[in-house]
């Protein structure tokens, strides 16, 4: 069976996870390997949909993804997870988890600052929130903890999307996961 483990991969809104995330996973999976998305956004269309954004319902977004996340890679799938995850006692607890149950954990953050992601603006989060129309948005009116020590720090905008998928495929082939 083929190893699996779970690469989350952490930042601000439009920072470029869920991009860097397919890229990786078509990769991935070219090489033969099974892969999946959590992405952040499906997960809480159809697993998390009771859920707000205060700190206890993030948390708990964060811990149902993490499960998910540990029971795919248990049974060798490459998990792929780009959610924000914007405190780090959710993504230590999710750490835990995996290694509770001997699943491979890898922590990405993508670091990308907050003015280029206010430029991104891949959802339009930064324009509503500037006009008054949404509030707790991660990295500007609402916290993100930044990874102290994530086993990778991507600097997205200064690179291609398949500059920073090779990063992360690189340190999963150093780990032999990949």
């Amino acid at each position: 069976m083929t190893t699996g483990a779970t690469v989350w991969l952490t930042g601000l809104p439009s920072a470029g996870k869920t991009t860097i995330a397919y890229e990786l996973a078509n990769r991935l999976r070219a090489e033969g390997h099974l892969v999946e998305v959590l992405d952040g956004d499906e997960i809480r269309e159809f697993l998390t949909a009771g859920l707000g954004f205060s700190r206890a319902d993030r948390h708990t977004n964060v811990r149902r993804i993490g499960f998910v996340a540990d029971l795919l890679a248990r049974n060798g799938v490459k998990v792929l997870v780009p959610v924000i995850a914007p405190y780090a006692d959710s993504r230590e607890a999710v750490r835990e988890h995996h290694a509770a149950s001997g699943a491979a954990y890898v922590e990405v953050h993508v670091a990308t600052p907050v003015e280029v992601c206010s430029v991104r603006d891949v959802k339009g989060l930064y324009a509503k929130q500037a006009a008054g129309e949404i509030s707790g948005l991660t990295g500007v009116d609402d916290p993100y903890e930044a990874p102290v020590d994530p086993d990778l720090r991507i600097e997205s905008q200064d690179q291609t999307v398949q500059e920073s998928a090779a990063l992360v495929h690189k340190l999963l082939t150093e780990r032999g996961l990949a």
